[in-house]
């Protein structure tokens, strides 16, 4: 996500927060905004979903979810009372865990009502973390349907590790895969690509949706030979443009292990309950 776009929606929602008797809330009203939502009755069913979301925790609605009213303006002075309620951090998390994840709003806010502090440099830290594990779940898909793809052209298992080995060696500047685990100290049993940076790891899937699009739609490329070249031709071409931008892939240092960074986050997430005051 764009720092730009970070810091203009942690103004939005650090400028909605409310408090009453030493407790912070955001009303239902203001939040489909922040949310990106433009009506009030698409906006009620994440919340609806939210609310069964907090009862399966075993956490009291109401000490969440507060009914409220609020007063609109409406033509030539009058003024007419709507529902809203008042929605408690852990409330608003689980509205944002509910709502469209295609969102730039719901991924922001997701992680700021899930971390204690609000401080934008956390936030963006906790951005890129999960973004990191978005990208790390999107290859492993890419891998299975070049697997998959891989398989229909005469390919076994065996095969499919030789050919992505090869791909790795063209990425990395002709490092193999064993190559760049002794290089940042990944033990033989775990995967690489849990301790790549995201870019790294966006360029290895984007060669495999390379490799997967133009064996599915040229029948020539079938058996390990062929496609080896094919893959390696993908793999040369994203690491191209990573050195024409500065990047020079196996020079990047390992990152947090993506499993142990999963857990932890998910570990945050449970706390967060017991952490935030009811209404």
């Amino acid at each position: 996500m764009d720092r730009q776009i970070i810091i203009k929606l942690h103004k939005n929602f650090e400028d909605c927060a409310h408090n009453k008797n030493g407790v912070e809330f955001w009303y239902a009203r203001e939040l489909q905004n922040l949310l990106g939502y433009d009506r009030w009755e698409n906006f009620e069913n994440p919340i609806k979903k939210a609310k069964i979301a907090c009862e399966t925790a075993k956490q009291p609605i109401n000490d969440h979810f507060r009914d409220a009213t609020k007063t609109i303006q409406m033509p030539k002075g009058a003024s007419k009372e709507i529902p809203d309620i008042m929605l408690t951090r852990y409330a608003c998390y689980l509205i944002a865990q509910n709502g469209d994840p295609r969102k730039d709003e719901i991924a922001f806010a997701m992680t700021y009502f899930a971390i204690q502090t609000r401080k934008q440099e956390i936030i963006e830290q906790r951005l890129s973390q999960i973004e990191r594990l978005r990208a790390r779940e999107k290859l492993s898909v890419s891998e299975k349907v070049l697997s998959g793809v891989l398989f229909e052209r005469g390919v076994d298992s065996q095969g499919f590790a030789r050919i992505k080995s090869k791909g790795d060696a063209a990425l990395f500047g002709g490092n193999t895969t064993q190559d760049m685990k002794n290089r940042i100290g990944v033990s033989q049993k775990r995967a690489l690509a849990d301790f790549l940076p995201s870019v790294t790891i966006k360029a290895k899937d984007l060669a495999n949706e390379m490799t997967s699009f133009n064996v599915k739609k040229d029948a020539r490329l079938a058996g390990e030979s062929s496609i080896t070249g094919e893959h390696i031709r993908n793999n040369q071409n994203v690491r191209q443009a990573l050195v024409k931008g500065g990047i020079v892939p196996e020079t990047l240092p390992a990152e947090e292990d993506t499993k142990k960074l999963q857990r932890k986050l998910k570990s945050e997430n449970k706390k967060l309950p017991k952490a935030t005051k009811k209404l």
